[in-house]
């Protein structure tokens, strides 16, 4: 028998959930960053968490994400106004539903008057690309991110004794009367995916999105600096991560035997990529750049700096500006990680390696890019042909 209004459900169609307190970088490597709770003070069963998994290993853009998620929390205990450690699966529950009717937070004002929802209509595909808009609301992937970050941060309160016993976000029960995960599976089956969380969503798989060797040759010839053309080369015959390669030093680079040295998300390892002739001609067109400027010089400098006074670092977020410009200048809304698609694609029809050294050297995070059928976009028998001087991926032919 249901008794209290709360395992009735609130109504969410009303609920106002405000952008009351931040996120706050400190800059120390210690505490890379602070959840400054709706109150305005900084909540300590957050940082507790965060030094937890800084000593585990953890990297500094895993704990802001982790960050994100739990203010977004915080900020829906506010409006609901329960505690976090009395937080029960009623809260749980309304949570994961408010995530996906609500529109994204920072697309509304910093204190709502009325509830925004999301249109929940699926946004027009681009011309150019095929790839759906992006709506006004939060994509599954991020639902299921929160779920599992709230899962493992009541988790780990559980288990010091600092936060509630009965964990708000629970495992699957069908699953947890199974006992292990994959406890009995037999190695001659597939795996099968499993729902780790009750309330955590269905994330739909999606196909690896390889740029068109066409539509890349004219990318390529949109971008406006020797910077830009170089880092785009690297990316696409290296096949290194965003943030990878502008983590890199000017001494990471080796011209002569056409390897770079990158540190590897997750393990933080140092490992060195081949790639194309072309890439180390812009580069060294960019260092030449880099003289007239009067950047810092050194081995131990970063390779990337911006092209505007005062000098500073490259960042991601500035280089994802640089490629957004460019793909919109073509009427595209590709993206930094496509060009990492686009150079698996590359490598999976060159037969650069067998599935299992082409699988530890890309280093994860590409699902079904080893496995590309034919017919899809970027992705033809004949391979990929040169058109045109200074495009990258020589190596690759």
């Amino acid at each position: 028998m249901i008794e209290s209004d709360e395992e009735r459900g609130r109504d969410l169609s009303r609920l106002v959930v405000s952008r009351a307190g931040r996120l706050v970088a400190t800059g120390d490597a210690r505490e890379p960053y602070r959840v400054v709770g709706p109150g305005g003070e900084v909540v300590e069963p957050v940082s507790v968490f965060l030094r937890d998994l800084l000593a585990s290993g953890k990297s500094e853009s895993t704990l802001r994400s982790y960050s994100a998620d739990l203010l977004r929390w915080w900020r829906f205990l506010d409006a609901v106004g329960v505690q976090w450690d009395r937080a029960s699966r009623a809260e749980a529950r309304d949570f994961s539903c408010w995530i996906q009717l609500t529109a994204k937070q920072r697309l509304q004002t910093s204190r709502p008057r009325a509830a925004r929802l999301a249109s929940r209509a699926a946004g027009s595909p681009n011309p150019v690309t095929g790839k759906p808009a992006s709506g006004d609301g939060y994509a599954p992937s991020t639902v299921a991110h929160s779920e599992t970050v709230l899962r493992r941060f009541y988790d780990f309160h559980r288990d010091c004794g600092t936060g509630p016993v009965l964990n708000p976000f629970p495992l699957d029960a069908s699953r947890r009367r199974r006992g292990r995960p994959h406890a009995h599976h037999n190695p001659m089956d597939e795996w099968k995916p499993e729902r780790t969380g009750r309330y955590r969503p269905t994330v739909p798989k999606r196909i690896p999105r390889a740029i068109p060797d066409d539509w890349f040759n004219r990318l390529f010839a949109a971008l406006p600096s020797d910077r830009d053309r170089a880092l785009v080369a690297f990316w696409v015959s290296t096949g290194a991560r965003a943030a990878e390669l502008l983590g890199m030093r000017q001494c990471d680079f080796r011209p002569g035997e056409q390897l770079i040295s990158v540190i590897r998300k997750g393990t933080r390892a140092v490992q060195e990529l081949p790639a194309s002739a072309d890439a180390f001609v812009w580069h060294r067109l960019y260092q030449q750049e880099l003289l007239r400027m009067g950047v810092p010089r050194g081995r131990r400098q970063p390779a990337w700096w911006t092209l505007r006074r005062p000098y500073r670092p490259l960042s991601y977020h500035g280089a994802h500006r640089m490629f957004e410009r460019a793909s919109a200048s073509l009427g595209a809304d590709w993206t930094l990680h496509d060009l990492r698609h686009s150079a698996a694609s590359r490598m999976e029809r060159r037969g650069v390696a067998s599935d299992a050294t082409f699988r530890a050297w890309r280093g994860g995070g590409l699902a079904g890019a080893a496995a590309l059928p034919e017919g899809l976009p970027g992705v033809r028998a004949g391979g990929w042909t040169r058109r045109g001087p200074g495009v990258p991926g020589s190596w690759l032919r």
